[in-house]
């Protein structure tokens, strides 16, 4: 019975990753090299994650540089960045590209945290469908006389504990990315 729990606490910790992965490309108004983590670059044929082939780098609060180990490249990551649609236009000199983080207006803010919001609730859900998918498993082994009736409700108690700990993990990443995004 113990590997059922271990399936779900590790099912359980993939939903965090996932919204912690979500978070970090919601820019807050500091500038943040994740905000780039999805963006692809077609490099000869390949379409190379940009990170792997530029180094990215935060020289102030407000502004990234992007600097291609290859400058030939430019071209191509000026292109995937614009075609990521990330909200902000990237400025190529040559050498080096600027991406300049805007401030943030109060409204545009209060969009980011109905947005994380969202993304919070559908990490909850997705952490309830887990809890769903191994009380049935519970359910099973009961109806196959793997457990008894008291292991089950053990074992239910013990499951609805750990999602418990994930919703709560859940929701203080929530607030502190809400925080994050409406301090000035």
């Amino acid at each position: 019975m113990e590997q059922v729990f271990e399936k779900a606490t590790g099912r359980m910790e993939k939903c965090l990753d996932s919204l912690e992965r979500d978070f970090s490309t919601i820019r807050a108004g500091r500038a943040n090299p994740n905000i780039l983590n999805n963006v692809m670059v077609e490099y000869y044929g390949t379409p190379t994650p940009l990170n792997q082939m530029a180094a990215i780098s935060v020289p102030e609060p407000r502004m990234l540089i992007v600097q291609p180990w290859d400058t030939t490249a430019l071209a191509d990551i000026e292109k995937a960045i614009n075609i990521a649609d990330i909200g902000i236009n990237p400025q190529n000199d040559g050498k080096v590209i600027r991406l300049t983080f805007p401030q943030l207006t109060e409204e545009h803010r209060k969009t980011l945290v109905k947005d994380v919001s969202k993304r919070g609730e559908e990490a909850k859900v997705a952490v309830r469908n887990v809890r769903r998918d191994v009380m049935d498993d519970l359910k099973k082994l009961k109806k196959d006389n793997e457990i008894t009736e008291d292991d089950q409700k053990a074992g239910e108690k013990k499951l609805q504990d750990i999602t418990d700990k994930y919703i709560k993990q859940v929701d203080e990443m929530t607030d502190k990315k809400e925080k994050e995004i409406l301090s000035i």
